[in-house]
């Protein structure tokens, strides 16, 4: 587990996402008992800071209102320093914390990668991604996607992180209560209001990211959203790799040759001739030339990502036979 959120937060970083950094993993030399025995290791990671909502409901639980202010008060200090001035400070606070969150999970969304385990501890109010645990990037297209083997009901499945995101921020509004209004029925009020701006934010932010990566502009047309389901659609009934399949659309935006190596991907070849055929009418009517507008699909369409047989693969080396060459490569 050290060595794979080494790996992975390093590679989030690469690709432009707020996350925590690797510092070190270190050994303990004592043994772990899991599945199997592994050896024991400490990760030490950078990160804002390591305050999360657990951290604020540690002390909302006990009824602790006056340090819950203090912490909230410190996060505001260090972290959204724009909002000292505000009427409602500790409102404020939970939309910046939602709003960050929510474009964190947008961008999860955009690379394929699927967390694992979204409790509140693991929710960072700096809005950096944290203890990724069981994480994994989705190969083949399925919102189903489930990586953590104890996670039976995909209750953190890559399609469900939003809600997830917008259930983590419920907790953070119950934690602040004491802090939103002296009225306890304007605070629930005010709460709830917040909470239900959440997937408002999801879906702006992620209408910019999915936008971007088939080369649409800030300009929206009626049929774009239609556009984008029936890729998002066809992906998933034909079993596409995510990741291969919006790089390589990125090459077709360049050019119609293209084409194909896009469609090789599908069970069914050929299936997104209709389909490319709207999406080239529609860019044509965006600004840019076609080299211009592939070489910004490039951009936020990854060439590489941590494939997990790759992973799974320098961890076996590194921890069956001390052989760290296949990590250091990663």
């Amino acid at each position: 587990p050290v060595l794979r959120e080494y790996i992975v937060s390093e590679a989030m970083h690469a690709l432009g996402i707020p996350t925590t950094r690797a510092l070190a993993a270190v050994a303990t030399g004592q043994p772990v008992y899991r599945d199997r025995v592994l050896p024991g290791a400490v990760f030490t990671r950078v990160a804002a800071s390591h305050i999360r909502v657990g951290t604020f409901q540690f002390f909302a639980a006990r009824g602790d209102a006056e340090n819950v202010r203090v912490l909230a008060d410190h996060v505001i200090d260090r972290h959204y320093p724009a909002l000292k001035g505000a009427e409602h400070p500790y409102l404020a606070l939970l939309d910046a914390v939602a709003d960050r969150q929510a474009s964190l999970i947008a961008k999860w969304l955009g690379v394929g990668f699927i967390h694992g385990v979204m409790n509140t501890d693991n929710m960072t109010v700096s809005g950096e991604t944290i203890d990724f645990g069981p994480c994994a990037f989705m190969d083949r297209y399925d919102p189903r996607t489930v990586y953590s083997s104890i996670d039976r009901n995909g209750r953190y499945a890559f399609g469900n992180q939003p809600a997830i995101g917008q259930w983590n921020i419920a907790r953070l509004a119950e934690a602040l209560l004491a802090l939103l209004d002296d009225d306890q029925d304007k605070a629930v009020t005010m709460a709830n209001e917040a909470v239900g701006r959440f997937m408002d934010r999801f879906q702006d932010h992620w209408k910019a990211v999915i936008r971007a990566k088939i080369g649409l502009g800030a300009d929206e047309e009626e049929s774009d959203q239609e556009l984008i389901r029936d890729l998002l659609v066809a992906l998933y009934e034909q079993k596409a790799d995510y990741t291969l399949a919006f790089r390589r659309l990125a090459d077709a935006a360049e050019s119609e040759a293209a084409d194909d190596a896009l469609q090789d991907l599908l069970e069914t070849p050929g299936t997104l001739a209709p389909w490319l055929a709207l999406w080239r009418a529609r860019l044509a009517r965006e600004a840019g030339t076609p080299q211009a507008r592939a070489a910004a699909m490039r951009g936020v369409n990854p060439a590489f990502i941590p494939r997990n047989h790759k992973v799974e693969e320098a961890l076996a080396a590194a921890v069956d036979h001390g052989d760290f060459s296949l990590f250091s490569a990663l």
